[in-house]
């Protein structure tokens, strides 16, 4: 890792947004090491030969089977990444734990679940928020397999509004027992879990309390399995407690302190989960190829067809995106773990605070990853054609299993509005100068433009131009959003969601473009032609993309004079000089997947 990585003069969270990063500065997928290299390979080769050739029995609701692979991958010591060695772990960075996530989560939603649920979840906030007594006692069980974890938040009526669960904790007379009493509904790992992390309140404090309580507490019962439209193999029950008594040292952090615990175990599994949809992509576009290869129609493989070369061009290229993003995403926390740690910060406070700087970046990739998963899929069934929607086919069942994506770990419409919102807080509180940049723009907007002919001799310089315009859309935008509502931007809910499409877009096409450029200077422009396609289609999509957002943004607050100004401002940052012939584009990106029959990148 290069030591400007770990500078002073990091790029923080949400920052992105009025600073432009160079592409030495980032991380990419082609930067890892041998090692790690070679534990994704292994983590693939088990998901090959182990759950591949096992997909009806996931479909058949085997649960067993998913707690006997979890047991496997225990074994393997892959539930444990992060955790440190003296608690059973294999002590390694963040990043590391993304790639294998990437990897162990592509066959079949059911296992996906089943272990982000385990290890993000049901591990993090012992790790996290344990004492050492805590940690001792359950982590080395739970990072082996022996002990399968999960987490109890979600209530009847209390889903997104997580804090206003009912579930309650009194403590006894004596001070040594806490009994609860309550309900929790959908939760993973349920039906297998050894150890529980329970949110509850005491009394009437204002935030929830976090308990962890083991299997096998009288008390403790478990509904039927959930009959769900995906992740079939993946344990969902209801869980009740009924004047269930643990011991008052199993309280977990501090009381009161369970909303935020909740919250940052979110942030973890935000970020996880988009880098979690990507080898469901690669797997879907290997199927969807290999069979239009395969597929004869008036004559010819439907992949000669345009229309199908469209299809598998874009999966592609927004799954590519996506992969730049998370994993850009990843470093940045990995760095700020170690920089913390550096300043003297322990491990678990420094794995804490280095995710929740970035918690903006695990919002937004949540969103795109999801809904880039969903795109894939929904194409995928659409090149099998009328087999793509047989329950024999590869498709369906990645079909079903993607929908979830959107609605767990936040609703995307939650994580929308939370990362406008927190980018918003940041500015208020005087973290990131927002307004300063937005002003500007503004002011910008009444000067005269400038007719000079620029310079787009260097690759990516006009791209990069672009890029810094898409950030401009978004201040300004955000900016006079702001200046109109003041503190009630927060009951906009369908302006913060346009904004934080524009955020999004202008995060993952500076991502793809930096990436793309790094790989040029590395290995020549000549050797990476497709990944140069892929960054500026990506880049097409997201200018029109953040036209149609900026567009109903403005016409939702802004009339008159200072609609047809915003207006032009948001035409001046989405107008290209040179339009790429996007056909073209698409043609050469689906060519070299068509000749490799997967997905190669």
């Amino acid at each position: 890792m290069s030591e400007n990585m770990l500078n002073e003069d990091y790029l923080k969270g949400g920052e992105f947004i009025i600073r432009d990063t160079v592409c030495e500065e980032i991380f990419v997928p082609e930067d890892f090491s041998e090692e790690q290299r070679m534990m994704a390979e292994a983590t693939t080769e088990f998901m090959d030969k182990e759950v591949v050739p096992n997909r009806e029995r996931f479909e058949n609701k085997d649960y067993a089977f998913t707690e006997e692979l979890m047991k496997k991958i225990g074994e393997m010591g892959l539930l444990g990444i992060t955790v440190p060695e003296s608690l059973g772990g294999l002590g390694m960075d963040f990043n590391t734990s993304m790639l294998i996530t990437d990897r162990i989560s592509g066959a079949t939603g059911s296992l996906s679940t089943a272990y982000g649920a385990h290890t993000g979840i049901g591990v993090l906030p012992i790790l996290l928020y344990g004492n050492e007594n805590q940690r001792s006692k359950y982590l080395p069980k739970l990072v082996t397999g022996e002990w399968m974890g999960a987490y109890c938040l979600t209530e009847p009526g209390a889903g997104s509004d997580a804090n206003s669960g009912k579930t309650k904790a009194v403590l006894s007379s004596d001070k040594k027992t806490y009994t609860l009493n309550g309900q929790k509904i959908w939760i993973s790992n349920a039906g297998f879990a050894d150890v529980f992390t329970v949110f509850a309140r005491i009394e009437d404090d204002k935030y929830l309390t976090g308990f962890i309580v083991e299997k096998g507490t009288g008390g403790l019962s478990l509904g039927e399995e959930e009959n769900k439209l995906g992740i079939r193999a993946s344990s969902t029950r209801q869980v009740f407690f009924n004047d269930m008594e643990i011991p008052a040292e199993n309280l977990l952090g501090e009381r009161n302190g369970g909303f935020k615990i909740a919250m940052n175990a979110l942030n973890y599994g935000r970020i996880k989960l988009a880098v979690a949809t990507l080898d469901g992509n690669r797997r879907v576009i290997n199927h969807a190829v290999k069979y239009g290869n395969e597929r004869k129609q008036f004559g010819r493989a439907i992949t000669s067809f345009g229309a199908i070369q469209q299809k598998i061009a874009d999966m592609v290229t927004l799954t590519w995106a996506a992969e730049s993003a998370v994993y850009r995403a990843g470093q940045d926390i990995d760095n700020h773990i170690k920089r913390l740690e550096a300043k003297g910060a322990s491990p678990a406070e420094a794995k804490l605070k280095g995710v929740e700087e970035y918690a903006i970046e695990c919002a937004l990739l949540k969103v795109f990853g999801s809904e880039v998963n969903s795109y894939v899929v929904d194409e995928g069934v659409q090149i099998f054609g009328g087999m793509g929607y047989s329950a024999d086919a590869p498709m369906e069942a990645a079909y079903r299993d993607a929908r979830i994506a959107r609605i767990y770990e936040g609703t995307n419409e939650i994580n929308r509005m939370h990362s406008v919102g927190m980018l918003l807080k940041k500015a208020m509180k005087g973290e990131l100068d927002l307004m300063t940049p937005a002003m500007g723009i503004a002011n910008d907007l009444m000067s005269i433009p400038s007719f000079d002919t620029p310079d787009y001799t260097q690759l990516f310089a006009e791209e990069k131009e672009m890029v810094a315009k898409l950030k401009k859309a978004f201040l300004l935008v955000a900016g006079k959003a702001v200046e109109k509502f003041t503190v009630n931007i927060d009951e906009e809910q369908q302006l913060l969601m346009d904004a934080a499409d524009m955020l999004i877009q202008a995060y993952v096409a500076e991502s793809a473009v930096l990436r793309a450029e790094k790989l040029a200077a590395k290995e020549g422009e000549e050797n990476v032609a497709e990944q140069i396609a892929m960054a500026k289609l990506n880049l097409h999509f997201a200018i029109e993309k953040v036209g149609t957002a900026g567009r109903e943004a403005i016409y939702s607050f802004a009339e008159g004079d200072e609609q047809k100004m915003l207006l032009m401002g948001l035409k001046r940052f989405t107008k290209v000089q040179n339009p790429i012939n996007v056909k073209n584009t698409r043609k050469q990106i689906a060519a070299k997947i068509i000749e490799e029959a997967k997905y190669v990148f």
